[in-house]
């Protein structure tokens, strides 16, 4: 795995596919500078070694028009402040004024591109494309996780035109290690918790990950599939009625294979789906109608307190409740502080999907867990056990 450790890019000019599709406020300003800051220590590295950096990226989903809302223009301010270099900006991302900008670009120098995405050829992968991207950088590299899981023109088959002069940038390659991590190499005993709705989001991931994980605790509205394909009575709750014969057959699989399920054994059920709706805890088979279930109960936390600190190598896939609202909120908070504490004591964990990584953020987990995916598709689809385009793309 060519990482961009492998290069020296002294006098070089590093194409870098970055993900800095961030969120804009209504006067354009960023709300959410994570993903820049993710990408800066790739930036650095190429400005430190003496080479200059061509930045790309989308922004939104324009449908191949170009659309002044969003240009990659109001973002550069706050990428300057945080790289720390004032950074250049082209309103365009191929043809003769972006290869001139970038002849132009010194040693040191950083230049943005205008959105990738303004151009329908982008996400249809077109080769022609590609190749115009190709000649606006001497080494390619991808640090843009959050769309290796799309064959695009940017992240997959620019990597065409760079024989030799590829490679992963420390973001990217820092996600590909934290997943295998998890999934082939963790410490045992490993445990995955799934949240979230609906079984049928998350069955290929429990498939693919039932040979991987001692534990799997079950949480958030998928529950109440499990519960009910076991005869319980679920009211009001989220049920996905056609798939309690596939969650029979989960726990069926993993009883086979000796992974041990966690399910809630109590709730907090709600009269209506609302912060301020009546609450009662009660049994996890015994919701009556009229009521649903919206968090994780007090014995259920303590149970998945109890398997989460025994373990070495932690998964966290979706929130255990409805999160958004802060009366059912606790379950996550308890399950982020447990993942917490376990982490403090050796073990290593790591938490993907949107989600999770929104209850992560806005609960002020993320620097208490070893590691944050920044790729919601792209974390699952690893998880699934596919092989990324834009991975492939580097390693082939």
């Amino acid at each position: 795995m060519k990482t961009i450790d492998d290069y020296n890019f002294e006098g070089k000019k590093a194409l870098i596919r970055v993900d800095f599709n961030v969120p804009l406020d209504g006067d354009f300003n960023v709300t959410d500078t994570s993903r820049i800051e993710a990408a800066k220590p790739t930036i650095l590295k190429v400005l430190e070694d003496g080479g200059a950096a061509v930045l790309m990226s989308h922004l939104g989903r324009p449908k191949g028009q170009a659309n002044p809302d969003m240009s990659l223009s109001h973002i550069v301010e706050k990428v300057s402040e945080i790289i720390g270099v004032q950074v250049k900006f082209v309103n365009d991302c191929i043809g003769d004024t972006v290869e001139a900008a970038v002849s132009e670009l010194q040693d040191g120098e950083v230049l943005l591109l205008e959105n990738l995405r303004f151009y329908a050829q982008e996400e249809k992968g077109d080769p022609s494309f590609a190749e115009s991207l190709s000649r606006l950088g001497d080494i390619y590299v991808n640090d843009a996780f959050g769309t290796a899981h799309r064959a695009h023109a940017s992240t997959t088959i620019v990597a065409n035109y760079f024989a030799d002069a590829k490679c992963f940038g420390y973001l990217l390659a820092k996600e590909i290690k934290a997943i295998e991590k998890v999934m082939q190499t963790g410490e045992k005993p490993v445990t995955a918790i799934l949240g979230g709705a609906k079984v049928s989001s998350k069955i290929t991931i429990i498939e693919n990950i039932l040979d991987k994980v001692d534990n799997l605790i079950i949480g958030g509205g998928m529950t109440y599939t499990f519960v009910k394909a076991k005869g319980g009575t679920v009211g009001d709750s989220i049920c996905e009625d056609d798939k309690m014969e596939l969650a029979l057959d989960i726990l069926k699989q993993a009883d086979e294979k000796g992974v041990k399920i966690h399910l809630p054994v109590d709730v907090l059920a709600a009269d209506t789906f609302d912060n301020n709706a009546n609450t009662q805890f009660l049994d996890v088979n015994q919701i009556p109608d009229g009521w649903q279930g919206l968090d994780a109960g007090p014995q259920t936390l303590e149970n998945f307190k109890q398997v989460i600190l025994e373990s070495k190598t932690i998964l966290w896939n979706g929130p255990v409740g409805v999160f958004e609202m802060e009366s059912f909120a606790k379950g996550t908070i308890s399950v982020g502080n447990a993942i917490d504490e376990a982490t403090q004591s050796g073990a290593f964990s790591l938490v993907g999907g949107g989600d999770s990584v929104a209850a992560v953020k806005q609960f002020g987990f993320q620097d208490k867990v070893s590691y944050v995916s920044t790729g919601g598709g792209a974390m699952l689809e690893s998880l699934e056990g596919r092989t990324l385009p834009g991975i492939a793309a580097i390693l082939g």
